[in-house]
């Protein structure tokens, strides 16, 4: 579970560094703030990859590697002399941290495949409530980071979250089982390194793509869907695929499941990033108090995740995430910079269900519909598709803002969240494969 917080963390804790690293470097701020797509986009291609080292290699082993490959990009960011190699430690952190997740998930897997103990639903909601306090943490930390030590301390403080990540794996988890024809074929054959690499165009020249949809790369949009029809047609043939393309074909509710998550995972996005600038700029609260709004929202989610992951809950979750997806966004459409802070609380409530429903709904689907030999990349292509829905997020507000966060705006996006929770509400009520508890 310490491992699975570093990946969020390193998502958010570097917003509050990025004038201090502009200034200190003598770059632009346009410059500072690319590396924050860095982890996003390492994150995209290396929770899936490491969800299949781990069922080769076992998910002790990659765990541990994945935490020193942390210190490494850690300890370069600390000692980074211009923002190239800043742009390599983020990376490196990006790759790193993404051991986390999809070894954690393969960790539960086989331990309730091994004791027969049922669906882990308190395990998966910690995994789901860490995550969350750690995205909402990491701005606060890196303030107080960066203010007590200067921006290089956020890339230091990786180095010891690493080696306790490590120490704890190294005492307290039991060695990797590899069981017999775990492991098939040759290394090489295992790792499906073309498979990985078609993957990897894919995504990061969608994320590319995503990033501008103001003036789309149409070029790169065609390049996107030869890597990924590459990518298919590969992984059909592929002995020992990187991804199971026919499992997966086959099994349309994960396909629908990573895309539900996509859809509500960009509406939060849209709440976290799109809501904190307008208030900012229209509500002219400072940075501090917009904190405070929205930490209902995190709160909320953990309470909630709490509470339904203990019952198994799946149905019924993401039915009310499309509900208050929905309420959320007509709600915004009447909202402007004469609403009342409470309002604004009360969004934040709302959202904050959504948020940890969703979450739980999501994850407790994924465990239910993959199967156990797929679990780790399956949890990181879960994981994947929350890094694209943050991207496409980050589109949808500047097309919606433009140059300042005005009333307008905000309606627009608006109309974006309640269409995001119409589709997921649908996708959800005429789903059949989704059953009200998991089972398994």
């Amino acid at each position: 579970m310490w491992g699975s917080t570093l990946n969020p963390i390193n998502s958010s804790i570097l917003a509050t560094a990025l004038l201090g690293i502009a200034t200190g470097l003598n770059v632009t701020l346009a410059e500072a703030t690319t590396l924050v797509a860095a982890v996003y986009l390492a994150s995209a291609v290396g929770q899936p990859t490491m969800g299949k080292l781990a069922t080769h290699f076992g998910p002790r082993r990659v765990f541990v590697s994945g935490m020193s490959v942390v210190a490494v990009g850690g300890l370069v960011g600390w000692l980074a002399p211009n923002i190239a190699w800043l742009l390599v430690s983020r990376l490196l952190i990006g790759i790193g941290t993404s051991a986390g997740y999809p070894t954690a998930m393969t960790m539960i897997r086989q331990r309730v495949d091994t004791f027969q103990t049922g669906v882990p639903g308190n395990v998966l909601g910690s995994l789901s409530i860490a995550g969350q306090v750690t995205t909402a943490l990491g701005l606060p930390l890196g303030g107080v980071l960066v203010g007590l030590f200067g921006w290089r301390a956020v890339f230091f403080i990786n180095i010891p979250l690493a080696l306790i990540g490590i120490t704890g794996t190294l005492v307290w988890v039991p060695r990797d089982v590899i069981k017999p024809g775990q492991r098939r074929g040759s290394l090489l054959q295992a790792l499906d390194p073309l498979g990985i690499t078609l993957f990897a165009g894919s995504i990061i020249g969608l994320l590319v793509f995503l990033q501008n949809l103001k003036e789309p790369l149409w070029w790169l949009g065609a390049v996107v869907v030869v890597f990924l029809g590459a990518f298919i047609a590969w992984e059909r043939q592929a002995k020992i695929p990187f991804v199971d393309i026919p499992m997966l074909s086959r099994n349309r509710p994960l396909q629908r499941t990573y895309l539900r998550n996509f859809l509500a995972l960009t509406a939060l996005y849209l709440a976290l990033y799109g809501l904190s600038q307008w208030m900012e700029q229209s509500l002219a609260l400072s940075a501090t108090t917009v904190g405070l709004v929205l930490l209902p929202l995190t709160l909320v989610a953990i309470a909630i995740t709490a509470i339904v992951s203990r019952r198994n809950l799946m149905r019924g979750p993401l039915l009310i995430t499309g509900v208050c997806i929905i309420a959320s966004g007509v709600t915004l459409i009447f909202v402007n910079s004469q609403t009342s802070i409470a309002v604004m609380v009360g969004l934040s409530i709302i959202m904050g269900l959504a948020s940890g429903l969703g979450n739980i709904g999501n994850q407790l689907t994924l465990y239910q519909q993959s199967p156990s030999s797929e679990i780790g990349v399956a949890a990181g292509l879960l994981r994947a598709s929350t890094n694209v829905g943050a991207i496409f997020s980050s589109s949808i507000i500047a097309l919606a803002f433009g140059k300042a966060a005005t009333d307008g705006g905000l309606h627009n996006i608006a109309y974006a969240f309640s269409v995001l929770g119409i589709i997921v509400f649908l996708m959800v009520a005429f789903d059949r494969a989704i059953p009200w508890k998991a089972t398994r």
